[in-house]
């Protein structure tokens, strides 16, 4: 018997930071699978063969015109994405498109409408932020949760904010992020005996990982363990303001900014540190976390981490066992809670070793890709629900009318 085939659409294959999803869609052993795309991206850093790029259309100038201001169709359409993605699926089937990414569904909305196979829809996090210049993107939102059988997101925390964009909670599966562990060991730190205490953050550089928090807890504790170091991996908007902010604080010198780093080189850092430090905070637009990938490497290789109450957070990282937590925006409990690290040697091997345990034992790849593949089975199994009329969720023909 065949295997199913799923396609995974995400618009750039793949964004440096993405690492999340080249695991999941190289890691699929029971199905057959491969990418749809508008661009390709890092392909060295992320080798796969099966990417189909849509292309772009010819420029038909009063075609466009004619489906964008008298036919009034959406830009999916008359910007000639739809058609050239029904030819693809034509040339190549497949029984479930999985889509990356919440706002990424919405976009799609008329070709989930209109296809005569289910889609899934995973959210990450930024993705489940509405939009306040597009009135109508909340609605759009909700009618695209509707008309999936199942919709996938990275935590507990994640599942509340999807609801509350219209998701029925009995369709809501959790997709946790698998990490390779036989590429994170666990390694046995020793206590520096100089205070040269090292902490490290992997991230991009963007407001919601609450880098400037983490900056000024360290400064404090840095006055008191003048050996101490802090490395900050990872590129984004906000590095000419957190340069600025760690000269203000003289810290030129025991502040690192490592920029983007390959998996061997970040599990080096890993491997150097003594604990990671990841003070996330909600952004002004809500922009929320799901659990950051970078911090469940690094408790692999048994780093206890220094977090906050934000998220999925608090479902990898149990306060007081494998980390400690603080609420978001509290620089004074950050730093009170490196000192607790520093100041009793003897807990913080013990928290080191039980996140690697943790890790191994709710985010192993092999198992979380096993669930993953299980959600897909069901989606197939479930088809195109009924929308809450009960009637069908989207004109079939239309589908097919449109083909190129």
């Amino acid at each position: 018997m065949s295997q199913s085939v799923v396609a995974s659409y995400c618009t750039s294959f793949l964004k440096a930071e993405m690492l999340h999803i080249y695991r999941q869609v190289t890691g699929l052993t029971e199905f057959e699978t491969y990418v749809l795309a508008k661009t390709r991206q890092n392909s060295e850093r992320y080798p796969f063969a099966e990417v189909e790029i849509i292309p772009k259309p010819h420029k038909n100038f009063l075609r466009r015109f004619y489906l964008k201001h008298i036919r009034r169709e959406p830009p999916i359409v008359y910007r000639g994405e739809f058609q050239t993605m029904c030819a693809i699926l034509k040339r190549r089937p497949v029984d479930l498109m999985h889509i990356y990414f919440g706002h990424t569904g919405v976009h799609l909305l008329p070709f989930i409408e209109s296809w005569d196979r289910p889609c899934v829809v995973s959210f990450h996090g930024a993705d489940v932020m509405l939009r306040a210049h597009q009135p109508e993107y909340a609605d759009r939102m909700c009618r695209m949760l509707s008309l999936l059988p199942l919709v996938m997101v990275r935590s507990e925390s994640l599942r509340d904010r999807v609801v509350g964009l219209g998701a029925d909670p009995d369709k809501i599966r959790i997709n946790r992020t698998g990490i390779p562990l036989d590429h994170y060991p666990f390694v046995e730190r020793q206590v520096p005996q100089d205070g040269g205490w090292h902490f490290v953050q992997a991230c991009r550089l963007i407001p919601k990982k609450g880098l400037v928090t983490a900056l000024h807890a360290f400064a404090k504790f840095h006055r008191t363990h003048p050996a101490s170091r802090f490395t900050i991996a990872g590129e984004g908007p906000m590095l000419r303001e957190l340069r600025s902010l760690v000269t203000m604080l003289g810290l030129e010198k025991p502040v690192s900014f490592a920029g983007f780093l390959d998996q061997d080189a970040l599990n080096a850092l890993y491997r150097s540190g003594h604990a990671f430090v990841h003070p996330s905070e909600l952004t002004a637009d809500q922009n929320q976390e799901g659990i950051p990938n970078s911090m469940l490497e690094a408790m692999s290789t048994g780093l206890p981490v220094l977090s906050t109450l934000h998220g999925g957070i608090p479902e990898a990282v149990e306060n007081g066992k494998t980390g400690i937590l603080v609420a978001e925006r509290d620089e004074e409990g950050l730093h009170a809670a490196m000192e607790n690290l520093a100041s009793d040697p003897e807990r913080w091997k013990q928290m080191g070793r039980a996140a690697s345990d943790a890790m191994l034992e709710n985010f192993e790849q092999r198992a979380q890709i096993r669930k993953l593949e299980s959600y897909y089975r069901e989606a197939i199994a479930a088809g195109i629900p009924r929308a809450a009329s009960g009637t069908a969720p989207g004109p079939v023909q239309y589908f097919h009318t449109h083909q190129p």
